[in-house]
């Protein structure tokens, strides 16, 4: 091969060294990152979750005149099995009541536990607020029991009584006067019927 063939082929050769350099330093990477998934942002929000099921069910609040319980049909998150829909209803109940009824249950009560027994016995394990924060006198003992006893057996035929616990362990009143060392059935003699869904108004003031 005479020297000037030589010189074209390694004048080629090079042409084609750099060309390939350029592409795997500068165009590759470039086009690889234009495709590549971006990378999830720290502390992004999720996508919003589809609406919640809800049941409809009654809850007891007390009259305006504070001489009776009042069922108002309202939305519950539905759950499932059993077991779930009764923390969902009680949890509902010791929620603030819709105006101008006011709540059975003493303000700060929440629910610790609620168990489930074969022969269909809830047991609701309660805050000790439900005694501490109670205002007392027989017959508002009489609405926070009943509250929480009849939203449970009125709603859930598979519940068939209900025993109230204070913060784990059995108690004898919650105020002096109930007893609730065993568990209770519906018992809707302080009950007036069922009132419809509050109104809108009613429901921005819960």
């Amino acid at each position: 091969m005479s020297r000037r063939n030589t010189i074209v082929a390694a004048l080629f050769l090079g042409a084609l060294a750099a060309l390939w350099l350029a592409f795997a330093f500068v165009v590759w990477p470039r086009w690889r990152g234009a495709v590549a998934p971006a990378a999830a942002v720290p502390g992004a929000a999720a996508a919003a979750p589809v609406g919640e099921r809800k049941i409809k069910a009654t809850l007891y609040y007390v009259s305006e005149d504070g001489l009776s319980l009042v069922g108002v049909e309202r939305e519950v998150p539905f759950g499932d099995p059993v077991v779930e829909q009764a923390r969902r209803l009680v949890e509902a109940q010791l929620a603030a009541a819709p105006a101008p009824l006011a709540s059975a249950i003493p303000e700060g009560t929440t629910l610790r536990m609620l168990f489930l027994s074969e022969r269909g016995d809830a047991f609701v394990d309660l805050s000790p607020e439900v005694t501490t924060k109670h205002l007392g006198g027989a017959l508002d003992e009489l609405f926070t029991v009943y509250a929480i006893v009849d939203a449970l057996t009125v709603n859930l035929p598979a519940i068939t009584r209900v025993q109230i616990l204070i913060n784990g362990k059995e108690a004898d009143t919650l105020a002096g006067h109930v007893d609730i060392r065993h568990p209770l059935q519906k018992n809707l003699k302080w009950a007036t019927p069922q009132a419809g869904p509050p109104t809108p108004e009613a429901q921005g003031q819960d």
